[in-house]
C-alpha cells in the first residue's frame, strides 16, 4: 500500500513517489532561537519526528535538515534589552532547544545549519537571484521581484492582483512593488552585519531556508515541513526564491504543514497571556504526556491546548502502560502451546497491526492508528485477565507476536519507549523503596490491621502510586 501525503501546494492527497528510489530527503524550518521553545514550536518537531520515524520504519533512507534561525529582529532586540551579544541569546536558547526536544524523545536531525554559519552561501543566492533578473538593489537593500515569477501564490492559493491591490503602500517605499521582500538589509547600528556587494548588511527572513535547503538537499527534494503559519509568506517566498534562482520546478514535491495550536479555544499569542512555555508544562506533566497529547489529534487538524486535554492524554497512556505491563508479566509465564482462543487472538493482533499501518500511509493519521494501539492493549488486557484467573499458561509464540507488535507501534509513535538511563534508575532505587513499602504493608495485612493497610495503600495513591494485588503478588505503577 503506498504512502498517500496531503500536499499543500496541490490541495490534495497524493501517492508519495520519492526522488530518489529508496531516500527521502526532509526539511522542516527550525525555530528562531530568542526564548524559550513553546507548544506551537513543539507540534511540528513532533510531527516531523513521527513522520521520519514512519519513513524509517518502511525502509528509506530519510535526510532530515533543520535550520536555526540565529540572525533576526527578535534575537537581536532580545539581546539589546539584556545587553548581551546576539550570538549569546542564540546559544542560550538553541541549548534550551534541544534540553526540551530530546526529553519529548525527538530524534535529532542529520544537520542543523545556521544562518550566520552560511552568510556566504546566502549572498551567492542572492547575486544569483538579481543576475537572472528577480532581484533589485536599492541603497544596499536588496528586493525579489514577486511580478518576475509566474507561480507566486499557488502554494497558498493567494492572488498576486488582488495581495497588490490590498497592500498598504508607504510614500517613501523604495520597493517596485509593495509585495516585494527583502533578500538583504542594509546595516542599522547596534546590529550585526556582513560584508557583501551591497555594502554591509545581514540577510532576510526567507533567503535562509532557500540557501541552506539547497546546500544540504540540491534544487529539488522530497518535503518540506513546518506551521500553517508558515505557508504566507515564508514558504511562498522560499519557492519563488528557489526556483528563481535554479529553474527548477517544483523546487518541493510535497509540503506538508501542521494545523494551528488554540489555548482553550482561543488562539495562542502573548497579548491573550495564554502562551505556553514547553519547560512550563513539564513542570506539571510528563514529556510523554504531552507528545502523546499532540499525537493523538491528526496533525492537519486544529489541536486545542488545555489542561483537561492533557490529563485525558495521562489517562490514555497510562491505559497503555497497564497493557504493556501485562504483556510483560505474560511474558515472564511459562510458555504453553496455542490454543484455538490463542488463535483468534493472533489473527486479531495481526489485523490491528495491518490497520495501524493502513492509518499510517494514510498521510501519517497518528490518531487513527493510536485507536488501532488502544484495540491492541484490549486484547492484551482481555487475554492477561483470562490466563490469571484461569491458571492457564499463555500461548509463548503469541507473546512474542503480541510483543513485536505493540513495540512496532510504540516506536513509530515514540511513546512507551525507555532509554538505557531511565531503566537504571526506574530498576534502582524506586524499585528497592517500593519493596520496602510493600513489604511493610504485607506484614500489616499479616497482623489483621486491614485498616492501616489499606490507609498506607490510600496514601499512595494520593502521591500518585498504585498497588495492584495480583495472583502473581502485589506490582506496583505510578
Amino acid at each position: 500500500m503506498a504512502i498517500k501525503v496531503y500536499n499543500t501546494l496541490t490541495k490534495q492527497k497524493e501517492d508519495f513517489k520519492p526522488i530518489e528510489e529508496g531516500k527521502v530527503k526532509i526539511y522542516v524550518c527550525g525555530v528562531t532561537p530568542y526564548n524559550h521553545p513553546h507548544i506551537g514550536n513543539a507540534r511540528p518537531f513532533v510531527t516531523w519526528d513521527v513522520i521520519r520515524r514512519f519513513l524509517e520504519h518502511e525502509g528509506y533512507d530519510v535526510l532530515h535538515v533543520q535550520n536555526f534561525t540565529d540572525v533576526d529582529d527578535k534575537i537581536i532586540n532580545t539581546a539589546n534589552e539584556e545587553g548581551v551579544k546576539w550570538s549569546d541569546v542564540c546559544g542560550r536558547y538553541i541549548e534550551s532547544y534541544f534540553e526540551v526536544m530530546d526529553k519529548l524523545k525527538i530524534k535529532r536531525a542529520h544537520i542543523y545549519p545556521r544562518v550566520s554559519d552560511h552568510i556566504e552561501d546566502i549572498i551567492k543566492t542572492v547575486e544569483t537571484l538579481i543576475e537572472r533578473g528577480f532581484a533589485y538593489e536599492v541603497d544596499g537593500d536588496v528586493y525579489y521581484s514577486v511580478e518576475k515569477f509566474p507561480h507566486y501564490g499557488e502554494l497558498s492559493g493567494r492572488n498576486l492582483e488582488d495581495m497588490m491591490a490590498g497592500a498598504r503602500v508607504d510614500v517613501n517605499d523604495r520597493k517596485q512593488n509593495p509585495m516585494d521582500f527583502a533578500l538583504w538589509k542594509a546595516a542599522k547600528p547596534g546590529e550585526p552585519a556582513w560584508k557583501s556587494p551591497w555594502g554591509e548588511g545581514r540577510p532576510g527572513w526567507h533567503i535562509e531556508c532557500t540557501t541552506m535547503s539547497m546546500k544540504y538537499l540540491g534544487e529539488t527534494f522530497d518535503f518540506h515541513g513546518g506551521g500553517s503559519d508558515l505557508i504566507f509568506p515564508h514558504h511562498e517566498n522560499e519557492i519563488a526564491q528557489s526556483e528563481g534562482c535554479t529553474g527548477c520546478h517544483p523546487f518541493v514535491h510535497y509540503w506538508l504543514h501542521n494545523g494551528f495550536i488554540t489555548v482553550n479555544e482561543e488562539k495562542m499569542s502573548k497579548s491573550l497571556g495564554n502562551f505556553f512555555m514547553v519547560i512550563d508544562i513539564l513542570e506539571h506533566y510528563e514529556p510523554e504526556t504531552l507528545r502523546f497529547f499532540i499525537l493523538s489529534t491528526h496533525y492537519r487538524s486544529p489541536l486545542d491546548f488545555s489542561d483537561e486535554r492533557l490529563k485525558e492524554a495521562e489517562k490514555s497512556l497510562a491505559r497503555l502502560k497497564t497493557a504493556q505491563e501485562n504483556l510483560a508479566l505474560l511474558g515472564e509465564m511459562m510458555g504453553d502451546a496455542a490454543t484455538e482462543e490463542s488463535n483468534i487472538v493472533a489473527n486479531n493482533v495481526a489485523t490491528l497491526r495491518n490497520e495501524f499501518l493502513a492509518a499510517m500511509r494514510d498521510d501519517f493519521n497518528t490518531s487513527l492508528a493510536i485507536s488501532h494501539m488502544f484495540a491492541l492493549a484490549k486484547e492484551i488486557n482481555v487475554y492477561y485477565t483470562d490466563v490469571t484467573s484461569s491458571g492457564k499458561r499463555p500461548d509463548g509464540k503469541l507473546i512474542d507476536q503480541i510483543n513485536e507488535v505493540f513495540t512496532e507501534m510504540a516506536s513509530i509513535i515514540g511513546v512507551l519507549e525507555m532509554s538505557e538511563d531511565d531503566a537504571i534508575a526506574d530498576s534502582s532505587l524506586d524499585n528497592q523503596l517500593m519493596d520496602i513499602i510493600i513489604g511493610l504493608r504485607q506484614d500489616i495485612r499479616a497482623n489483621k490491621n486491614y485498616a492501616q493497610a489499606d490507609a498506607l495503600r490510600d496514601q499512595l495513591t494520593n502521591i500518585g502510586i498504585v498497588l495492584e494485588d495480583t495472583p502473581q503478588g502485589v506490582r506496583w505503577k505510578k
